[in-house]
């Protein structure tokens, strides 16, 4: 055995937050610009959503700032040497916000849910647990057998979020056996922080929990008030009155700059593994040509975007090089060239229909993601395009993402890793059994691209993997599924006594509150 140790808008509701703020010791206001959908852990799968769900809910496992799994509620775990056969102990004197003590057969219950439910991040388990896989051996160890090799897994167990199975049945009915109802309106786990109020749409409070595993002290933060908005001016009202402790990274650039001009506040701007593409729909006209499909990708303007509209880095591919052994060095940046593209155009199936008309989707109100569009569709109608620009909410557009005919061509869309593993970047966006969610909006339904997935997965040999990623890459850069347009350089507006905020390569773990600490004079 191998052993691990290890919306409220405009300044009204500023004005609102500031008053109720001052009753708490430690309260920080946070900026989101997507609405909470859910805060069921079984059911959560977007950024926004696992800001919640990270400090309702813990899993068995964490991730630190350079991408390794460290314990969490398990303090150690084994694994068998066939990889099949993962062991792990809990940590005692984790507890519920109940004060109930977390046991094996909560995680149990919480991955045997998490499976019948079949939403949020079950389809990175359905093909791997079968029915009984997962026992409580004792109160303190958990079991979790594998049908196969899945190389992975251990990343993935940091969103196995645990949930109180005592506290669920009791709330659970004959017509509601999983507790849904409850679940969608109550934290029941054992995160540094309680659900305290939740106006759908507007705002969100949490509370710190007192009785929570890893202690707080007097810098900690005893209150977060998350409010939905993507208006520029109510995150600048919020900074001015300084009830702003810190924003999305989602603004515009305009937003940052007069924000980071203000007393007590700095930009904080780091590195990402957060990518920003064209999602091409690959199965409807006019994106299922691959010519269509390269020409949108020589037609855009990378550095204007990168520079001007939205920081970050270039990018070559579907994954940038976080995982510096699975990057295929040899893949060329892409370029800007109008000229191959209105060729490309002009050889495609679609030529005898210029102008060939073609959606662009992306957020409504996000200023940036507008001005991208309008760039976009400036360029493209000018190579024999008819770009039809379509803002729409966020939850319209994961709404649409689950039909291959609803998804427009061409969708503006961040994704970054959801787990620390290269499998993060290509089976949620391109294996045919994860299709129909927001993150695979290309729809790529390529047998090879799968086959291809699943064998990195199945192996053990690191080096094999690798070679099967870097091969995975060109192939989708081939076949340009998506327009790469670069990796983000996160910047967020920060208060200066909003301190140890630290980037995690997964999705949404850097807003786990209780590592942060609120340092005034």
């Amino acid at each position: 055995m191998t052993t691990f140790k290890t919306t409220l808008t405009g300044a009204a509701a500023a004005l609102a937050l500031s008053a109720s703020a001052a009753l708490a010791q430690n309260v920080v206001t946070v900026n989101v610009v997507q609405i909470f959908g859910t805060i069921d852990p079984a059911k959560i799968n977007d950024y926004t959503e696992y800001m919640a769900g990270v400090n309702l809910y813990e899993g068995l496992t964490t991730v630190d700032g350079d991408g390794a799994i460290q314990p969490l509620l398990a303090e150690s775990w084994e694994v068998s040497e066939d990889l099949l056969t993962w062991t792990f102990t809990l940590k005692e004197g984790a507890t519920f916000q109940d004060g109930s003590p977390v046991e094996a057969k909560d995680v149990v219950w919480s991955i045997e849910r998490l499976v019948a439910l079949n939403q949020g991040p079950a389809y990175l388990f359905a093909d791997v647990l079968d029915a009984g896989a997962v026992t409580a051996v004792d109160d303190r160890t958990v079991q979790i057998t594998l049908n196969r090799v899945y190389s992975p897994f251990l990343t993935t167990t940091p969103i196995l979020f645990v949930v109180n199975s005592d506290l669920a049945q009791e709330n659970a009915t004959e017509d509601d056996p999983w507790a849904e109802d409850f679940i969608a309106n109550n934290s029941a786990g054992a995160g540094a922080f309680m659900l305290d109020s939740w106006e759908r749409g507007a705002a969100m409070t949490l509370k710190a929990y007192e009785g929570y595993h890893l202690g707080w002290d007097d810098q900690s933060i005893d209150e977060v008030r998350f409010v939905v908005t993507n208006e520029e001016a109510t995150v600048r009202a919020l900074a001015a009155s300084g009830e702003l402790s810190l924003s999305s990274d989602a603004q515009a650039q305009e937003t940052y700059d007069a924000i980071g001009a203000m007393e007590n506040y700095r930009i904080e701007v780091y590195p990402t593994a957060d990518n920003f593409y064209f999602k091409l729909n690959n199965q409807r006209p006019p994106t299922d040509d691959v010519l269509i499909r390269r020409a949108l990708a020589l037609a855009t303007d990378y550095e204007t975007i990168r520079e001007v509209l939205l920081p970050g880095e270039p990018l070559a591919g579907p994954m940038p090089p976080v995982f510096a052994d699975a990057f295929p060095e040899d893949v060329a940046l892409p370029v800007f060239d109008l000229e191959a593209a209105a060729e490309l155009v002009r050889q495609s199936s679609y030529a005898d229909q210029v102008p060939i008309d073609i959606e662009m989707m992306y957020v409504a109100g996000l200023a940036f993601e507008e001005e991208i569009a309008l760039l976009q569709k400036s360029i493209l109608d000018s190579i024999g395009f008819n770009v039809l620009l379509r803002p729409e909410p966020w939850n319209r557009m994961t709404e649409l993402a689950s039909d291959v005919e609803q998804t427009p061509a061409m969708n503006q869309v961040f994704y970054g890793a959801t787990y620390p593993s290269p499998d993060s970047y290509f089976f949620p966006q391109y294996h045919s059994r994860a299709a129909g969610t927001w993150a695979s909006m290309e729809w790529v339904l390529d047998p090879e691209v799968d086959a291809m997935i699943d064998a990195a997965r199945a192996t053990a040999d690191v080096e094999e993997q690798n070679e099967i990623y870097k091969a995975l890459q060109r192939k989708l850069v081939e076949d340009q599924v998506a327009v790469f347009l670069l990796t983000q350089r996160g910047q967020q507006a920060m208060h200066e006594c909003l301190q140890n905020f630290v980037y995690v390569p997964m999705q949404s773990f850097e807003f786990n509150f209780h590592t942060m600490k609120w340092v005034c004079d």
